[in-house]
């Protein structure tokens, strides 16, 4: 009995080491997200104030285009 309970306080305590683990992991990719998500909305409003506003013909700044060469560009990779 004493044996088991061993080996359960053992696996709680990795579970729970495990768990601190992927809590920072979660607050460090929340942050990354608030900061990636912070450029994108002034990337936006510098093309909209340089541009006059948006054209509606594409022009390859979509939003989503742009978050692509942002996650890039954070990742430390060349935009596509």
């Amino acid at each position: 009995m004493e044996r088991v309970n061993a080996s359960l306080c053992l696996e709680n305590l990795l579970i729970m080491q495990e768990n601190e683990r992927l809590r920072r992991q979660a607050q460090q990719l929340d942050q990354e997200n608030k900061a990636l998500l912070a450029e994108l909305k002034q990337h936006e409003q510098q093309q909209h104030q340089g541009a006059g506003g948006p054209s509606g013909s594409g022009g390859g700044h979509s939003p989503a285009a742009a978050a692509a060469n942002l996650k890039a560009k954070a990742a430390g990779k060349q935009p596509k």
